[in-house]
C-alpha cells in the first residue's frame, strides 16, 4: 500500500516526524537543532528530494553524502568496504580476508573508485564546495531503505568526515533494519511496516531521480540558504545600528543631565 504521493511528500512527512521528535535527535535533549548545528544529507540520487525538504524545513543547509562500494576483485557484487570524500573509508576484514584480497588489490580497486567518487561528486555539485560538517548534527536522508548496507556506510561517511551528531532519517524503511544501525546515534522514520518487500511499493510515484534534478535541487538550497545568510547579517547590522544608536541617546541624555545639575548647582 502506498504511504506518499511521491518524494516531495514523503519529505514533509519526515520533516513532520523529525520535528516531532526532535528531543530525541536534536544537540542536549532537545534544543535550537537548526540553523548552523545540522547539516542535511541526502544520499543520490532518489534521497535528495526527500532531503530538500527536510532541509528547508528544519533551517538547514543541503548537501550530498556519495558513497561508493569497494567490490572483491574476482567478484565485484561482493562488497569488501566503501569509500567517501575525504579520504574516508571502510573496510570490511572478514570478507577481504575470505577473498584473499590483497593490499595491492585493494588500492587499485579504491583508486578507480575514488575516480569516479570524484567525478561524481563535481557533477553533483557543479565546483561548489562540501558543506562543513565537524563538529555538527548531520541528518541522513533517504527515500526509503531496504537493507540498509548503505546508509550504514554513509553513517560511517559522515562520523569519519567529523560529525558530532549523526542522525538516519527515512520516510520508510523495515523494523528489523532501522533496530540494527548502530552507525547511527538516532535513527527517526515515518514508517517501519512489519512486512516490507521494496522501497518502491510506499509511493504512488517512485519515478528515477535524474543528477540534472539533484544538481537543481542543491542550486536551490544553496540559494535559500544564501539569502538567509544575507537575511541574517542585514537584521544583525540593523540591531548592531540601533543598540549603537540607543547608547548614543543614552550618552547625550547622560550629558544634558549632568549639565542641569551643575547648573542648578551655582544658583
Amino acid at each position: 500500500m502506498a504511504l506518499f504521493e511521491d518524494r516531495v511528500e514523503a519529505g514533509r512527512a519526515l520533516a513532520r516526524e523529525l520535528e516531532r521528535r526532535r528531543g530525541a535527535w536534536a544537540p542536549d535533549g532537545g534544543g535550537d537543532a537548526g540553523g548552523t548545528d545540522v547539516v542535511v544529507l541526502g544520499l543520490p540520487r532518489g534521497g535528495v528530494p526527500v532531503a530538500a525538504v527536510v532541509a528547508a524545513v528544519l533551517g538547514a543547509p543541503l548537501d550530498v553524502v556519495v558513497v561508493r562500494k569497494l567490490g572483491v576483485p574476482a567478484q565485484p557484487e561482493l562488497a569488501m568496504g566503501a569509500i567517501g570524500e575525504g579520504g574516508t573509508r571502510v573496510l570490511d576484514p572478514t570478507v577481504m580476508a575470505r577473498a584473499h584480497v590483497t593490499a595491492e588489490e585493494l588500492e587499485t580497486v579504491e583508486r578507480r573508485e575514488r575516480a569516479v567518487l570524484a567525478a561524481r561528486l563535481e557533477r553533483l555539485r557543479g565546483g561548489r564546495a562540501p558543506l562543513e560538517v565537524t563538529g555538527r548534527v548531520a541528518v541522513l536522508v533517504d527515500d526509503g531503505v531496504a537493507t540498509g548496507s548503505s546508509a550504514r556506510v554513509a553513517c560511517r561517511v559522515a562520523r569519519r568526515l567529523g560529525a558530532a551528531r549523526v542522525v538516519l532519517a527515512v520516510p520508510v524503511a523495515p523494523a528489523r533494519v532501522l533496530a540494527d544501525v548502530p552507525e547511527a546515534d538516532a535513527v527517526v522514520a515515518v514508517s517501519t511496516p512489519a512486512r516490507f518487500r521494496s522501497v518502491g511499493e510506499h509511493y504512488v510515484d517512485f519515478r528515477p531521480t535524474t543528477d540534472d534534478e539533484v544538481v537543481a535541487l542543491l542550486d536551490d538550497a544553496a540559494a535559500r540558504v544564501s539569502v538567509t545568510d544575507t537575511a541574517h547579517d542585514r537584521d544583525t547590522a540593523h540591531d548592531r545600528d540601533t543598540a549603537r544608536d540607543g547608547d548614543t541617546a543614552r550618552d547625550g541624555d547622560t550629558a544634558r543631565d549632568g549639565g542641569a545639575a551643575r547648573g542648578a548647582g551655582t544658583h
